[in-house]
Formats: structure tokens, sequence, C-alpha cells
């Protein structure tokens, strides 16, 4: 019965994979003739997607709305910290152990889109539940909210070794910035229109019903936004690493590491980056408890945040194309320390304002840079799994960072944010001096071969 209930599943997942399709030999060159082809198509629908998405994300943000939510079930700031932990952490930390079944596929498509819509759609229905149950069962709220928040980031991390390598096939590397600029810029725009109606959200209507109108407006965006990635035209490439199991594809990590040292001293830096940003999850809650802010002020600071997003997006999209994507990510380690600065020493309220505008900054450089930086380290052949090192590491370094902070955070918000900026400049000086622009050092790219 079991070794049935087996073979049903996996006819079922190579059937949602799109396994048995053929895939015709192509070359190079053909395959980029393909992705020319198809820029213009690709370009609008994923601009939608991310448009799209990002519309519906700023009614879940995981800096502003959910933080406030979670105070309104509980005085305790573990589950903040828990919060802080799966949205700085759940989309990083699977895609180390999909790389090695990602980097067999022909076709990352099926992935994204397939078992995208179980895997990061359908859980955030669920969160409208756990916003009505709020005020009947408060703990009961909070552990469904929890639960299926993480399904939602565990989920989207997931697939999404496939949905960069998806990217980086659609789009030419001299134009990736550009295109994840633009495409951050207009979503983080629609963003900062769905905070604002948030924040109308939130002033207007009595708890629950507040949130959980917010919540199901982002179910239905990202739903939308899931069925513009579904158009996207992928040319599929006939996949030439030779198969490994798990053991010999996880045994072969440690090389890459030790072969390649400007991605290895790159990781050290983007590791001491994410370390910094232990201080996020806290940011609205310090200004709320120290200075009594309103609830609609929240929806304002999430309208901030992206708009600091939105500038910094169009700009290091562009930037990145012509200068590379370590001067993308060295200022927005920079604008990280600032903001956590101005979150330690401000004297009013209003400096709050400026803080998340520069957290959205720091934020739109992980988005632009810190993804498609890591796929100029290596051949195509291995994109996913020096993506799978690069973000898996990130994910660690993120599950201990906010409950460093959440242990901070009980000795006082002061000493979270002063250690939060420290820890930023550190990792800017190792950005800035140690590593080296890898798209004009592809020498250093001497990551082995898989198997």
């Amino acid at each position: 019965m079991m070794h049935q209930l087996n073979s049903i599943l996996y006819r079922t997942l190579r059937r949602l994979l799109e396994m048995d399709r053929p895939v015709p030999p192509r070359s190079d060159e053909q395959l980029a003739a393909e992705a020319e082809r198809h820029y213009k198509w690709n370009f609008a629908v994923n601009l939608m997607d991310g448009a799209s998405f990002w519309f519906g994300a700023s009614f879940v943000s995981s800096s502003t709305i959910l933080p406030l939510f979670v105070s309104k079930l509980t005085s305790n700031p573990l589950p903040l910290g828990l919060l802080a932990v799966i949205a700085q952490s759940a989309w990083f930390l699977p895609q180390l152990f999909t790389a090695n079944a990602v980097e067999r596929l022909s076709r990352k498509k099926p992935v994204v889109v397939n078992l995208g819509l179980f895997l990061e759609r359908l859980p955030v229905w669920v969160i409208i539940v756990a916003a009505l149950l709020s005020t009947r069962s408060p703990l009961l709220a909070l552990i469904l909210f929890l639960a299926s928040y993480a399904w939602f980031g565990l989920g989207a991390g997931v697939i999404a070794t496939a949905w960069q390598d998806l990217i980086a096939n659609c789009f030419p590397v001299n134009r990736r910035g550009s295109f994840f600029g633009l495409t951050s810029f207009f979503g983080a725009g629609t963003g900062a229109m769905g905070a604002a109606l948030s924040m109308w959200l939130l002033k207007t209507f009595p708890f629950p019903t507040n949130f959980a109108y917010n919540f199901a407006i982002a179910a239905v965006m990202i739903f939308i936004s899931w069925v513009f990635l579904a158009l996207t035209r992928e040319p599929a490439r006939l996949v030439s690493v030779r198969p490994q199991s798990n053991r010999q594809f996880f045994s072969s990590l440690p090389d890459v590491l030790r072969n390649d040292h400007n991605f290895r001293r790159f990781l050290l830096a983007r590791l001491l980056m994410a370390l910094g940003g232990m201080g996020i999850g806290f940011v609205t809650v310090a200004a709320v408890r120290r200075w009594q802010v309103p609830d609609s002020t929240v929806g304002i600071y999430t309208a901030v945040l992206l708009l600091g997003a939105t500038a910094g997006n169009l700009a290091f999209g562009f930037l990145a194309d012509r200068f590379g994507h370590k001067l993308c990510l060295e200022l927005g380690i920079a604008s990280g320390a600032l903001a956590f600065g101005l979150a330690w020493l401000a004297p009013s309220p209003g400096w709050y304002y400026v803080a998340f505008a520069l957290l959205g900054i720091a934020s739109s450089a992980v988005m632009v840079s810190g993804i498609l930086v890591v796929m100029e380290f290596c051949e195509p052949q291995r994109r996913p799994t020096y993506v799978g090192i690069g973000n898996t590491c990130v994910g660690l370094v993120s599950i201990v960072a906010p409950l460093i902070g959440a242990g901070l955070a009980e000795m006082g918000y002061s000493w979270l944010f002063a250690v939060s900026a420290a820890v930023n400049l550190v990792a800017f000086a190792l950005m800035h001096w140690w590593v080296r622009e890898p798209r004009h050092h592809a020498s250093d790219q001497v990551g082995p071969a898989p198997g």
C-alpha cells in the first residue's frame, strides 16, 4: 500500500514538474536568441507579477503590519522574534536543499508555477482565518498565524532556487539589474499605494476586521501575481550536469568554498549583512512603545519604507547593470547602518520616517543585488548550487539574528539598534575592501563541476 502511494506521488510530481516532456538540445547562442525573442513579453508579464505581488505584500508587511497584529495578540516579545525569524530566514533557508534537484531540471517554470501554487500562494488565505479568530481565541490565532506565515515563507523558499534560475534564463546578465530594478520600482510603487489603503483600513475598521480586510486583499493580489508569472515563456535548457545523489552533492560543497576565494569572502560579508538586520522587526514596536504613535501611523511607516525601496530599486537596477552589484550592496549596507543609528538616537518620532526610508533603501539593495550577484560567480549550470549556498547560509544567520535581537530588546531597544548599526558597519568594510566585483573577475570563478 505504501509503495503504491509513493508511486502515485512520484508520478504526480513528475507530471507537475513536466519532467517527461522532451527538451531539444540547443546551443547557448540559440537559447540567447530565444530569450531575446521573448524578452518584451517576459518583461511585461514579470513586471505585472512584481507589481501585483508587492501590492499584496504591503498588506502583510513583516516590518510594520504583521508586528502590529502580533502585538495585539500578546505582549510577549518572543512571538515577535519568531515572526522576524520567519520573515528574514524562511525564504533563504530551503534553497540549498533544493539546488541539487533544480540543477537536474531542464525546465524551472513548472517548479515555480505548479508547485508554487500550493507552497507559496495557498497559505496566505489561511492568515485571514487567524485574523477572524483573534478576538475569540488569541492564542489559537497566534499559533495559526505563525504556522501559516511559516508555510508561506518556507514554501516560497522551496521554489526560490528555480525562480532565480528561471529569471536568469529569461534575462541576459547586462539587463537583469534594470529588469529587477524596474520591476521592483513599479512593485514598490503599487506597494506604497497598498500601504496607504492599509493605513485607511487600520484606522477605519475595528480590530480584528481591519486586519482581516488587509489579509484578504493580500491573498487576492498575491494570487493574481501568480497568474501573470504563469505566462512566462521560458527558454528550456537541456541539462548537462551528471546526476548525483544528495550525499555526493553535499560532500562537494566544501570544495566550492575552498576553491572560489572571492565567493567565500563575499559570503562572509553577506552573512554579516544579514546579522546586521537583527533589529528590523523591532523598529515599529519601538516607535509604538517609546512614542505611543497611533496604529494609523504604522501604515505611514509602511508607505515610507516602500517609497525608500521604490527609489532604491530604480537606482540600484541601473547602477548594477553599469557598475556591478557590489557597489549596490555597499550602499545598501550603509543605509541600514544609518537607519539603525537613527532608530537608536532619534530625539523625536519624526526621525523614524527617515529610518524607515533608509531601511527601504537597504532592502532594495538585497532585493536587486543580493539576489542577482550570486549568479555571476559561476557558470549557468552551477547557478542553483551557488544560489543555494549563498541563500541558505543567509537563512541560517537570519534565524539567529532576530533571536539575538529579541534578547537585546529585553535589555532595551537602544542596545539592539546600536549593535545592529555596528555589525552593518563591519559588513560594509568587508564588502568594500575585501570582495572583488565578480563580473570583472571571472578568473576567480573556479568552483568544481558537479559529480
